[in-house]
């Protein structure tokens, strides 16, 4: 890479980080990446979904680029006296497998794409509360299909729900989820109750043609967590 070429990433980084900081007191390379144009929403989101192998294939640049940007904002990070908080990705599936950052898989290049950048101006409490929201595994989303016919891809069974995978739909049971058991929305405190008690639980979504686009209809719940949240209600 040429000095100039090189200035000139510098400062699309550097612009892409300040704005990440400032926006919400910490900076990830997804932050980054995806303010410098080289990562778009919908690969992150086929990604985070585990039907992604690694996030620097789906990328709009080499490696060589990817490592140099990288570089250069760990360069600004550390400049700035930022605090490194490595984070746990994991992907938004039944099985949450760890999602891979990078083709060769190296723990070190992992461990530089894992690690979120937080400002030390913040309250301790507030990076606290930073850090365990970016641990929290992302809560799964379990589907009303509006195909009837639609098949599992491991059984080739059906359902009232599917869960999207890699190789495609799969059923609950499938999935390790056929003990739960559906709450529709329409009482909020009873939802939140039920979620709080369940140590498993997924949102269940249905796609809207006419507002094209997926809409939350209630959550799946352990059965004793659904039971516990009535009886307190009475």
């Amino acid at each position: 890479m040429t000095p100039e070429n090189r200035n000139k990433l510098e400062a699309r980084v550097t612009t892409a980080a300040d704005a990440a900081l400032q926006r919400q007191g910490y900076v990830s390379a997804i932050d980054v990446l995806r303010g410098i144009g080289w990562l778009d929403q919908s690969t992150l989101k086929r990604w985070k979904q585990g039907q992604v192998r690694h996030l620097e294939g789906g990328m709009q640049a080499n490696l060589a680029r990817i490592a140099e940007a990288m570089k250069l904002f760990r360069g600004w990070a550390n400049a700035k006296g930022l605090l490194p908080s490595e984070t746990a990705y994991v992907a938004k599936s039944s099985a949450r497998p760890k999602l891979r950052f990078s083709v060769s898989g190296d723990e070190g290049i992992e461990r530089n794409y894992r690690t979120h950048w937080v400002s030390p101006e913040l309250s301790a409490k507030k990076r606290e509360r930073i850090e365990a929201a970016a641990n929290r595994p992302p809560e799964l989303v379990v589907v009303l299909p509006l195909d009837p016919e639609w098949k599992c891809h491991r059984c080739g069974g059906t359902g009232d729900f599917l869960i999207m995978e890699d190789p495609g739909p799969s059923c609950l049971e499938c999935a390790g989820l056929g003990d739960l058991v559906y709450l529709p929305a329409g009482d909020a405190n009873l939802s939140r109750r039920a979620k709080a008690k369940s140590e498993v639980h997924a949102v269940v979504v249905r796609f809207s043609r006419t507002r094209k686009r997926n809409e939350r209809q209630g959550l799946l719940v352990k059965p004793e967590a659904l039971r516990e949240a009535e009886s307190e209600l009475g």
